[in-house]
């Protein structure tokens, strides 16, 4: 059982199992979200570890979300992907959400990609279009559930860490230009996180919208905070999954089906996006 607080032995534990798995270090880590399993076809000489394999380490239950550790090489960068994630409304808590990254770091990550399937609510955005986060609204972190709550572990990075640009800035420029390359459509805006696993209703979408959200979905925000409490620059890719539904009167309803759908629609643009980042990153 996962104690109440994770203490940085535990984490170093985790990283230890994983190295006599897979020795060599990875620079960059992608998070993979529903329906995006596939990115990790693109990976050269991969090397699955299975997260039953990883002490801790939080087993995905959504269909899509496969549960590996694939490391190997993507345009010539060592990359380690985890291809699925757990997620709150599976019953864990934030720092089992947390987990991983945490370990992550420990292995010498120095950029985290986190890609999520999310609902439109910016009435501009179409299904399958690719969005570039630029900004968050972490109401879960808001509300009380921030994964660094409790004892900081200053070797990872401090009590109070600014957020002032989680998403960083030069690896946006590079993802703008990697799409205008490759002439990929890539919208950007605010991403909204939230707990589930209940679709939001029309009224707290137009909640969000009158916020400043663009989009709405149930990760990232965790992982991010984290990553940047220890310093990890960090990129995010929103692909829409679905339009946000405004007013109870039309006749639509969200399901996790039309997420997976749209996920095999915009998964190719996603990764050609990405390998485009990678190769900027030199």
């Amino acid at each position: 059982m996962v104690k109440p607080f994770i203490t940085r032995d535990t984490y170093e534990r985790a990283a230890d199992i994983i190295r006599t798995q897979y020795a060599d270090r990875p620079r960059i880590g992608l998070i993979l979200g529903s329906g995006l399993s596939a990115v990790a076809d693109a990976v050269t000489d991969p090397t699955p570890i299975p997260y039953e394999r990883i002490p801790n380490f939080p087993r995905p239950s959504v269909e899509g979300h496969a549960g590996r550790l694939i490391f190997g090489t993507l345009e010539g960068q060592s990359v380690v992907l985890m291809q699925g994630r757990a997620h709150y409304y599976e019953g864990v808590s934030m720092l089992q959400i947390a987990f991983p990254v945490r370990v992550l770091q420990i292995l010498g990550i120095e950029m985290l990609f986190v890609t999520n399937a999310a609902g439109g609510i910016n009435q501009s955005f179409q299904v399958g279009d690719l969005m570039l986060i630029t900004d968050h609204i972490g109401l879960v972190n808001m509300t009380g559930l921030n994964p660094l709550r409790g004892p900081n572990e200053a070797s990872f990075g401090p009590r109070f860490p600014d957020m002032t640009r989680a998403y960083d800035p030069e690896l946006r420029a590079l993802a703008v230009a990697a799409a205008q390359e490759a002439d990929i459509p890539l919208r950007q805006g605010v991403y909204a996180g939230v707990a589930g696993p209940s679709f939001e209703t029309p009224a707290e979408l137009r909640f969000l919208r009158a916020i400043g959200a663009d989009a709405v979905g149930m990760s990232t925000v965790p992982e991010v905070t984290v990553a940047r409490h220890a310093g990890v620059r960090v990129l995010g890719v929103s692909g829409i999954s679905n339009i946000a539904i405004l007013d109870p009167a039309e006749d639509r309803q969200a399901s996790h089906e039309e997420v997976l759908v749209a996920g095999k629609q915009f998964g190719p643009r996603l990764i050609a996006l990405l390998r485009g980042v990678l190769r900027r990153l030199g």
